[in-house]
Formats: C-alpha cells, sequence, structure tokens
C-alpha cells in the first residue's frame, strides 16, 4: 500500500486560513500519514492511538484533542463548512430533481478536490475493514437521514411527506450504490454516472428493449 500524502492549509472551501489553523491541520495531517503508514505495515487492527501518537512525535493527549478515536483518524474529513458553504449557495427556484443535481455536483466536487477525502487508500480501507465499513454506512445513513428537512425547507414540502420520503430513498440508494462500485476511485467519469442515474429516475426508469 502506498503512503498517501495529505496537503494541508486548505480548508475546502476557499477562504484564507490564518497561522493558528494551519498548524493545526498540519498536525491532523502528520497524524493521519503516521496512522496510514502503520495501517499498511501491520495491519489496521493491530495498531494502536498510542503507536500513531508516537509515530507522528506528538502525545496521548494531543491526538485526542485532534481525533476522538482511531476510527475517525479514517472517517473524519475535515469538509463540513465546505458542505454547509455550498448548501447556502444554492439558488431558489430548483425542481426537486434540479436541487439533487447540484448537491450531488458540488458535493462531489468538494470531496474530489480534497487530497484526504479523495484518498483512494483512505476508501480502501474503510471498505476492507469491517468496523470501519459500519461505521461509514451509518454515517451515511445519518447524511440521508437529514435529507428530507433540507429537501422540504427548500421546496416547500411537509417533511412527512411520502413522496419526498421515497424520492430521498430511492436517490440515496442510487448514488451509494454507484459511489460503491466506484473501485475507490472518484473521478468525472463517476459524477457522469451518478448524474446520468439522475436523469433515469426523474424519466421514471425507462428499460431498453433488447432490439
Amino acid at each position: 500500500m502506498a503512503t498517501p500524502t495529505t496537503t494541508p492549509g486548505t480548508a475546502g472551501s476557499g477562504r484564507r486560513i490564518g497561522l493558528r489553523e494551519k498548524n493545526k491541520m498540519r498536525t491532523r495531517t502528520a497524524i493521519r500519514d503516521a496512522a496510514m503508514r502503520l495501517f499498511a505495515e501491520q495491519g489496521y487492527n493491530q495498531t494502536t492511538v498510542e503507536q500513531i501518537a508516537r509515530e507522528a512525535e506528538v502525545s496521548h493527549t494531543t491526538f485526542f484533542r485532534y481525533f476522538s478515536s482511531k476510527e475517525q483518524v479514517v472517517l473524519s474529513d475535515d469538509l463540513e463548512d465546505a458542505r454547509t458553504q455550498a448548501l447556502a449557495a444554492i439558488p431558489p427556484g430548483l425542481g426537486h430533481f434540479g436541487l439533487l443535481r447540484r448537491l450531488v455536483t458540488d458535493l462531489f466536487k468538494i470531496g474530489t478536490a480534497d487530497a484526504w477525502a479523495s484518498n483512494p487508500e483512505r476508501m480502501r480501507l474503510i471498505q476492507s475493514e469491517p468496523a470501519l465499513r459500519t461505521a461509514f454506512q451509518i454515517e451515511s445513513d445519518r447524511a440521508i437521514s437529514q435529507a428530507p428537512d433540507f429537501f422540504a425547507e427548500y421546496t416547500g414540502t411537509d417533511p412527512d411527506d411520502l413522496c419526498l420520503r421515497v424520492f430521498i430513498a430511492a436517490a440515496g440508494g442510487v448514488m451509494f450504490h454507484f459511489a460503491r462500485a466506484a473501485d475507490d476511485v472518484l473521478d468525472d467519469d463517476l459524477l457522469s454516472t451518478l448524474l446520468d442515474a439522475i436523469d433515469l429516475l426523474e424519466q421514471g426508469l425507462p428499460l431498453q428493449p433488447k432490439s
């Protein structure tokens, strides 16, 4: 497994970053890179927080100031602010499929622009370790559970409306299906596939008959 290198100095939102925040990002990066080296050398389950801290040359206490657990070293991606800004920048007046396309495109680009979030070694580790895979799925399900409120507020729909709930469930299932099948690579081909899938959902899932 190649040793990934994350890049400090960007927060995924294009804003200017102060020296203190840059130093914090460097420390987070150092911990992540140390963890990934150890995971590659001796395995995820065999690696302890103490070993990661030692490899990153930080104290045990410092480790827990930045990450709540070994699991979160891998799962967290520091893009919450960028995602929040992207949601706030969506113009009014889109239909529910237009809103879905905008969300998928913007959030996909935020992820692919970040060296850590789009790191294929990170994604392979998440998919290969049962504990990480389960935790990642729980976080994904939590994100989907928040979608009805966002769509409801944007479209003026009751959050408990059955049509809205079915729409969110169908869209979420399709998006995660193709994302999981993408061989851990986030690229323009995957984004095109996701947008094509949204088109098919909007068209009522037509099938092409055999000629």
